[in-house]
């Protein structure tokens, strides 16, 4: 989630019993509820490769079990020195007293938790379990910035500040109307995967895995072995890898399907709530011819470029890369440009010249050497 929403939500943990820890809470939770995307900045300081560094090590460490417990540790340790820090300015009885720095240790661990928490379930994903294993989880519920969740928030922090019990209460409800938010967009999730076989019609393909994956599941994991089978394969046929549902910005119902076929991704926006995808299709009905399509080829060139560095730091992070090459015939320059679909923009990208900030691109000389790679357009 952006850094907005985890600063309100940990003002309204401030507002329930956790806050009455002493004080201080309501600074430490507010701090380390920000503080694994402390992994964002250092990736840009510590390093001339920018953005390579970024998808490397962005909801890394800082988002794991040890990073849960040391960002926790940090920041109590920081508030308690900043409480020392401002009584020696200013010696004298405090309004209320200090938290014991046990409770400011459990606030802060609890608010990075629930940091980790909150990023799982957007389609963007997390890395639980970094240093140790460095795969992607996540549950597609909801997109980076939830304008319903900040809203919930804001309303709550807002309303209902006239007493300590108003404000407690004001924090349950925000608390239920929030697992309600999680909770409408699972079901939609859950219909939106369960309607792609009607969305794509007859150009929907038997699966790869001959059915053992249920891709309705809550929680999904990447990277997984990339199709680099060479083009012209003896069958001719494609199949189904899998079939996942993105979250939109404005509406819970509307969700974008992405179809990776073993040589192609196909992309649909469906709304749960239209009817006639409840119905068997009349004369002329035939929402599977706006589909787009995404060429997704493993060339010769493809699997050269992609050892480099930053195809490699894009290919551990990308969910949905789609590959593609092309060749200049007067210099013998080939360019090869990964796309990750759950970030194109809009259903008219032309891969031979646009590119987003999900994007790499590699260029090859005659003889197969990288002659640059970069990220983004």
């Amino acid at each position: 989630m952006d850094n907005l929403t985890h600063t309100l939500f940990a003002l309204t943990l401030a507002r329930t019993p956790l806050g009455r820890a002493g004080r201080g809470t309501t600074t430490a939770l507010v701090l380390a509820s920000n503080a694994p995307d402390v992994d964002f900045v250092m990736s840009f300081v510590t390093t001339a490769r920018g953005s390579a560094s970024y998808l490397q090590w962005h909801r890394g460490p800082t988002h794991g079990l040890l990073g849960v417990l040391a960002l926790g540790a940090i920041v109590a340790l920081l508030v308690r020195a900043g409480q020392r820090l401002a009584w020696r300015r200013s010696p004298g009885p405090p309004d209320d007293p200090e938290a014991p720095f046990g409770m400011l240790l459990a606030a802060s661990i609890i608010a990075v938790f629930c940091h980790v928490l909150m990023d799982l379930p957007t389609s963007y994903g997390t890395r639980l379990l970094s240093p140790f294993d460095w795969h992607w989880f996540a549950s597609d519920l909801m997109p980076i910035v939830d304008v319903y969740l900040i809203i919930i928030l804001v309303a709550g922090l807002l309303f209902g500040s006239a007493s300590a019990a108003a404000r407690r209460r004001n924090a349950a409800i925000v608390l239920v109307l929030m697992a309600a938010n999680y909770s409408v967009r699972a079901v939609a999730r859950y219909q939106a995967i369960g309607l792609a076989p009607r969305v794509f019609g007859p150009t929907w393909p038997q699966r790869c895995d001959a059915g053992t994956r249920d891709d309705r599941d809550l929680l999904s994991v990447w990277p997984r072995g990339v199709n680099m089978t060479p083009l012209g394969t003896v069958s001719g046929s494609r199949c189904l890898v899998e079939v996942a549902a993105m979250p939109s910005f404005f509406s819970p119902f509307r969700w974008r399907l992405i179809a990776q076929m073993s040589n192609a991704y196909e992309i649909h926006d469906v709304d749960v709530l239209d009817a006639r995808l409840r119905r068997p299709p009349e004369a002329g009905e035939a929402p599977w011819r706006i589909a787009v399509r995404f060429p997704n080829q493993w060339t010769p060139a493809v699997r050269a470029a992609a050892v480099a560095s930053i195809p490699q730091a894009f290919l551990g992070f990308s969910r949905f890369p789609a590959a593609r090459s092309f060749t200049d015939r007067a210099t013998g320059e080939t360019t090869v440009r990964w796309t990750d679909m759950r970030f194109a923009t809009g259903l008219t990208i032309d891969q031979r010249t646009g590119a987003n900030l999900f994007t790499a691109t590699v260029r090859l000389d005659r003889e197969g050497r990288v002659i640059e790679q970069k990220l983004g357009p």
